[in-house]
């Protein structure tokens, strides 16, 4: 993780002068932040957190910090109209990830969006995992190929992607089976986060809610487990349209 962690009052506001992707700042608990280095991360959008300084130096591996680290990002983001204009452009789709915060999952779903032919991932700005090694790790490197974007509200988000021409599944129990839906493109699959799944908002944009099938006494699977599944039924619904690449 060391290699993702700047520390220091000046090196941090540099990275930020320079445009240096970042995933969030830390400020200790009992320091204040420069002005500078505060208006700056507003104007780029980037979180500021309290935490409790032992926190900042475990992560930073030093105690000279001075109250500040910043956690960089080993991706960099594009805006969202940017992603919905390359998924309408490829008549493709991209993956929403609704406030999931275990980063094994969001790696292991960003290897199958990868996989299967899929434009990128959007996320939460709150509440979400960060882009971290962890997740690099358990994507096999399959993030560095995807569009990844961040948003304040995936629900006013997809209202746009919906006003632009997209349409909006979401994955939920209690919808139509996924194995019977014809998938309209330009698209994007909305995956819940892992104790609350879709959030009630963005089932209120949704076009269509779609479920899997199962048969077992188990009900329910872990979300990247059901983010591969309804990816690989999209992957066949594009092959046999002709829109699938590979």
């Amino acid at each position: 993780m060391q290699n993702y962690i700047i520390w220091g009052r000046n090196p941090v506001i540099e990275a930020l002068i320079s445009g240096q992707s970042m995933e969030k700042i830390l400020i200790a608990h009992d320091s204040r932040a420069p002005k500078e280095l505060l208006d700056l991360a507003k104007e780029r959008g980037i979180k500021v957190q309290i935490a409790p300084r032992q926190k900042l130096e475990e992560l930073a591996n030093t105690k000279k910090t001075q109250g500040v680290i910043a956690i960089l990002s080993p991706i960099t983001y594009i805006p969202e109209e940017e992603l919905f204009k390359k998924t309408i452009q490829e008549k493709g789709f991209f993956v929403v990830l609704d406030h999931i915060t275990d980063p094994q999952n969001v790696g292991s779903i960003a290897r199958s969006v990868e996989v299967f032919g899929g434009i990128g991932l959007l996320i939460p700005k709150d509440r979400s995992a960060p882009i971290n090694p962890t997740v690099v790790k358990s994507s096999s490197g399959a993030i560095f190929h995807l569009k990844i974007s961040k948003t304040p509200s995936i629900s006013k988000a997809l209202k746009r992607f919906k006003d632009m021409g997209g349409w909006v599944y979401s994955l939920e129990k209690g919808g139509k089976e996924i194995t019977s839906i014809d998938f309209a493109y330009p698209m994007c699959i909305v995956l819940g986060s892992e104790g609350e799944g879709v959030s009630k908002s963005v089932l209120e944009v949704s076009d269509v809610v779609v479920s899997i099938p199962m048969r077992g006494r188990v009900t329910s699977l872990n979300v990247s487990a059901a983010g591969a599944i309804c990816l690989w039924e999209v992957y066949k619904h594009q092959a046999n349209m002709g829109l699938s690449k590979k």
